[in-house]
């Protein structure tokens, strides 16, 4: 039985996919209206960052992004995909224009791609963050966190993408590396996959733990209770800052306001054009709205991805300690620059 659930699995994944790489191509080939890579009044391509599935992020963000252009005066296409690395991709390829980001995909497009930060989103918890966890179930033998800790390699895990911040970066910070886990290595297997695939694995007995986070493990009650019962929470990190709107800097500074206006604006008005916007932002991740942020918003991304950059390489075998130091002085260097050039986008 466990085998046949894990094909099942295997083969929901790799129909997401297909219909993931579906959705880029729509997107992309409506996102041609204006000139690609120009920030003139043509299309404006928003990428998504993928937390559930390609067509679930597409519904979920089309109502605001039908606001957005009515708000803008022009086009806004969404390019929806299945995973870090095709969002990753499209932006090196100049494909994306504005970005829902988060963590380390942020900290790349303002360091490395020539993007700002607009806004950053907001809950209705008021807390400034979230929480990753790592999910198992209530039952069984594989079932609590001193038994993972003592015997990893017993577990199966379902996990984010390397670029995931509480799918992988923090857990691995925060709990595997401290301990001398190192994820990728030290599990009977490993399953990688969005939030909601992770979660359901754990549910259907095709993984033991699942990293998760606390704003899509709320969202994943709501769509699968009967799975969601199955599970608990046997850890969960500290804060880790809300995702960043991310823009490509070709667009001036006036048009940059303009969308910053806009975010931050929508959902605080009263009556029934309020109401319907509240209910857009229920909808798009329980979201409560959107703050004005710069490239500083940032800082706390680059030290997370320092401290796991240092660690790695103090945990890690060497050839011998030159080389270890080595690593660390480029890692030193790595953040220096990254924290000088989000300074660069403070007021």
């Amino acid at each position: 039985m466990a085998a046949r659930g894990a094909w099942g699995l295997v083969v929901r994944s790799a129909l997401a996919m297909l219909l993931g790489c579906q959705v880029v191509a729509v997107a992309q080939t409506a996102g041609t209206a204006g000139t690609p890579g120009t920030a003139g009044a043509g299309t404006l391509r928003f990428g998504i960052l993928p937390l559930g599935g390609a067509f679930e992020s597409r519904n979920d963000w089309e109502p605001l992004l039908a606001d957005m252009s009515r708000a803008i005066g022009r086009p806004v296409t969404m390019l929806s995909v299945t995973s870090y690395e095709a969002l990753e991709q499209a932006i090196q390829r100049n494909q994306v224009d504005m970005a829902f980001l988060s963590g380390k995909m942020a900290l790349d497009a303002v360091t490395l791609r020539r993007m700002n930060v607009v806004a950053q989103v907001t809950r209705h918890d008021g807390l400034p963050g979230y929480r990753a966890l790592l999910l198992a179930r209530k039952t069984g033998p594989y079932s609590s966190l001193k038994s993972l800790l003592a015997e990893p390699e017993k577990w199966r895990l379902a996990r984010g993408e390397s670029r995931s911040v509480s799918g992988f970066i923090v857990p691995q910070l925060q709990l595997f590396l401290p301990n001398h886990i190192a994820m990728e290595t030290r599990f009977r297997s490993e399953l990688v996959g969005t939030h909601q695939v992770t979660a359901l694995a754990v549910a259907n007995g095709e993984a033991d733990v699942a990293t998760n986070n606390t704003a899509d493990f709320e969202r994943f009650k709501l769509q699968f209770p009967a799975e969601a019962d199955r599970l608990q929470v046997i850890w969960e990190s500290e804060l880790i800052p809300h995702a960043q709107i991310v823009m490509r800097r070709d667009y001036g500074p006036d048009f940059q306001k303009q969308v910053r206006a806009f975010l931050v604006d929508y959902a605080r008005g009263k009556g029934p054009r309020g109401d319907a916007e509240r209910t857009v932002l229920k909808s798009l991740h329980d979201l409560a709205g959107f703050v004005a942020a710069d490239n500083s918003s940032l800082m706390p991304a680059a030290k997370l991805a320092y401290q796991l950059a240092r660690q790695s390489a103090m945990t890690s075998q060497w050839v011998n300690e030159a080389a270890r130091q080595a690593r660390l002085q480029r890692i030193e260097a790595t953040y220096a620059d990254q924290q000088a050039a989000l300074r660069e986008g403070a007021p």
